[in-house]
């Protein structure tokens, strides 16, 4: 890997990681453009590495809102009276956490390998995009009753409960294959579960940062020898910190983007881009690993 490639993977990080279009499914296409093997260890440890600067991102941004959920996380541990919306918001967190870990190590392997291909990339960014169509449908159908009964039906952040993390938590798992979007999926879940799109939005931020962060670690712990060996730290580093300069600058937009406007976009996106890799498949322009 070259230094532009790495800064261009950098570049489509910071942008699609917060995007329901699939970053990993992206920086995938890009990998395969570039020549690189897409399977390949060093290349999917790079992957998951590269994510941790976009994250890295949104624990700046959302920095008071991280503290004040852990300190009111501890507070209510030891003091029953402190045990309030923001103590139950943090379980929410560390419980919706939890299966994107199990499923994750459990399936490392299967994920690293079968599911880098480019027919699954395609396949998953079209058959998402009928789930995020219908969250979309679902939530607008909700909206639209309650406008017309003068009061509001969805959801906000201070009703969000424990079975809501573990529920969005889960969606979250399903992003684990390329081409499906971590964001995608758990504000689809948190659409369906009748939450209005800016709370859904944050949401799938405050989940995605334990998930991302420690597979960014886990895969540059575990994986040294081969980043060194393959596309190289210098690179791998200039990558994440392209990704988190990208991702700062663009979140305030991209969070009132998504939180204030329907999938529609998106979708249309989603459909061209994985027509366009299975003609590019059909006809052997690329390969599929």
């Amino acid at each position: 890997m070259d230094w532009f490639e790495s800064i261009l993977l950098g570049v489509i990080e910071g942008i699609t990681e917060f995007l329901p279009v699939s970053s990993t499914g992206h920086l995938t296409i890009a990998e395969k453009l570039f020549g690189l093997h897409i399977d390949s260890p060093d290349v999917t440890a790079f992957t998951a590495i590269i994510q941790v600067g976009a994250i890295a991102a949104a624990i700046l941004y959302f920095w008071r809102d991280i503290v004040r959920l852990v300190v009111a996380w501890f507070k209510g541990l030891f003091k029953k009276e402190d045990r309030g919306t923001d103590y139950r918001l943090g379980w929410a967190v560390i419980v919706g956490s939890i299966p994107i870990a199990v499923v994750g190590l459990g399936f490392q392997d299967y994920i690293e390998t079968t599911l880098r291909s480019m027919w699954v990339v395609a396949g998953a960014l079209i058959g998402w995009s009928v789930v995020m169509w219908a969250a979309d449908w679902y939530s607008a159908r909700i909206e639209g009753k309650a406008a017309r009964r003068a009061e509001s039906a969805l959801r906000a952040e201070e009703s969000l409960t424990v079975v809501d993390g573990l529920l969005i938590g889960l969606a979250q798992c399903i992003a684990l294959i390329p081409g499906v979007s971590r964001s995608g999926a758990t504000i689809s879940a948190a659409l369906f579960r009748g939450i209005d799109r800016t709370t859904a939005t944050r949401w799938s931020f405050f989940l995605g940062i334990p998930a991302l962060t420690a597979s960014g670690i886990l895969q540059a712990v575990t994986h040294v020898s081969e980043i060194s060996a393959g596309v190289g730290w210098g690179q791998t580093g200039v990558a994440t910190v392209v990704a988190f300069g990208v991702a700062y600058a663009s979140i305030a937009w991209l969070l009132k983007f998504v939180a204030s406007n329907r999938f529609t976009a998106f979708i249309v996106y989603r459909i061209i881009a994985g027509l366009a890799i299975i003609a590019l498949l059909a006809f052997g322009v690329i390969t599929a690993v």
